[in-house]
């Protein structure tokens, strides 16, 4: 046997063991997953929640804390995907919620706090107009159909590795639920590959849309070149670019845009901006936007029940405004950068194949040495080891995503970072000779 395929086997048995561990640890969440699976298919609404050989289920939450239904506590490095920010049950969202709910909900009206919310999203991204929406999904959806309205143009170039909610997901490409524009799909992070792409489909092109980091394809920053290169690009073109910050508006108090020092001609927003309650947005310019204003005789309708709900109003306006405010965020992002650096320190002290990527306070952990620029140079790890790397930090009591994703909330501490940093250390010892392969 040759020494890679000892290596996968010694991979594979580690993993195998770590599951069985796992397995007799958690009969409580087990059964829970059992009975799931009546009413649910494979016991899942949510597809990203769903691991081999069964998903934990948690009980409660506090803080930064998690607590299973066996009653073992976690540290939340997962952050819920970056909507988690403010941690769990913070008093100011709670108390905004509870006033919230004291003068009743599912008004079927326009409400007090929507404009003053709509007003505090303009100003904090650089927005001329906005539209609220349910979720980050509804947000995409609704800035690329308005972009081909506004251009008159057919096409949508999107990114392999993007992710831009539940029907435009093209990590590996793309995916059969897809919404049916008419994709291009571009390499992310080659400009001269893009910009051919760019000028080929320059008559039919109405919109490039894209993340300044690739969020769920791994946490891999856009180069600047690169987007400035989009920018010009569209600018010159007569095509509109939309900069998707569902995610990365976290990372500065004005979007990583903002920092990139690139405007879009729309944004869309979501996660975190809802205070932890569901929420999407879209806007930027207002010659496009305002192609909804309803004053208009030839407006575009935009319908959703829930887009001005009251619970949300008031969670993301006190979020945004007395929690997450830019002082805050340049704190907290401060605090993810010092930790990744931590983390990839130990990494290379014992030449790990082992890296942590990621801008602020979103971070993935990768298994391989090489840069990481790419999907293509992401997806080099071995993914065995990623999956044990997984059910280690587990087992270590830090919550993560099974793909390695991992954000801070607000009330992480000191204390959790070093808790964080120790369970990597020990993953590096525990095993080191999986690590010491080429790769």
């Amino acid at each position: 046997m040759s020494q890679t395929a000892t290596r996968n086997t010694d991979i594979e048995t580690a993993l195998a063991t770590a599951k069985e561990s796992y397995v007799a640890a958690n009969p409580r969440s087990l059964a829970r997953y059992i009975d799931a699976t009546a009413a649910m298919p494979g016991g899942n609404t949510r597809s990203v929640l769903h691991y081999a050989p069964f998903p934990l289920a948690m009980a409660r939450a506090e803080g930064y804390r998690l607590w299973d239904l066996e009653g073992r506590d976690y540290i939340d490095f997962l952050g819920e995907y970056t909507a988690g920010i403010y941690g769990h049950s913070h008093p100011v969202i709670r108390a905004a919620i509870d006033g919230a709910l004291d003068g009743g909900i599912n008004f079927g009206a326009t409400n007090r706090t929507e404009a003053r919310f709509a007003a505090a999203i303009c100003a904090r991204f650089g927005l001329e107009r906005v539209r609220l929406a349910n979720t980050g999904t509804e947000a995409n959806l609704l800035a690329i159909s308005v972009a081909r309205i506004f251009t008159k143009r057919p096409k949508v170039m999107v990114f392999d590795g993007g992710y831009h909610g539940a029907v435009l997901g093209f990590i590996g490409g793309g995916s059969p639920i897809n919404a049916p524009f008419d994709y291009i799909v571009a390499p992310y992070n080659d400009s001269e590959a893009t910009r051919a792409l760019i000028a080929r489909h320059a008559a039919e092109l109405s919109v490039v849309v894209l993340e300044p980091m690739l969020g769920s394809g791994g946490c891999i920053p856009a180069l600047p070149e690169f987007l400035h290169m989009i920018r010009a690009e569209t600018q010159r073109t007569g095509a509109l670019m939309i900069l998707d910050e569902v995610m990365t508006s976290r990372l500065a108090p004005g979007g990583l845009q903002a920092v990139r020092g690139v405007r879009p001609d729309l944004t869309t927003l979501g996660k975190y901006i809802g205070g932890g309650l569901s929420f999407g947005a879209f806007g930027g310019r207002a010659d496009i936007i305002d192609l909804f204003d309803p004053r208009r005789a030839d407006a575009l309708a935009h319908a959703g029940t829930f887009n001005n709900n009251v619970l949300t109003m008031a969670a993301g306006l006190a979020g945004l405004t007395q929690v997450y405010t830019p002082e805050a965020a340049i704190a907290l992002n401060a605090r993810g950068d010092a930790l990744r650096a931590r983390l990839n320190a130990a990494c290379r002290a014992v030449d790990a194949r082992l890296q942590f990527t990621g801008l602020g306070s979103m971070l993935a952990v990768h298994t391989t040495r090489r840069a990481i620029v790419t999907p293509a140079d992401a997806a080099m790890g071995d993914q065995k080891l990623k999956e044990l790397f997984f059910f280690d930090m587990l087992a270590a009591g830090i919550w993560l995503a099974r793909r390695g994703m991992m954000t801070l909330c607000l009330p992480i501490d000191d204390a959790a970072c070093d808790r964080l940093v120790a369970a990597v250390e020990g993953f590096l010892v525990a095993r080191a000779a999986l690590l010491a392969a080429p790769g």
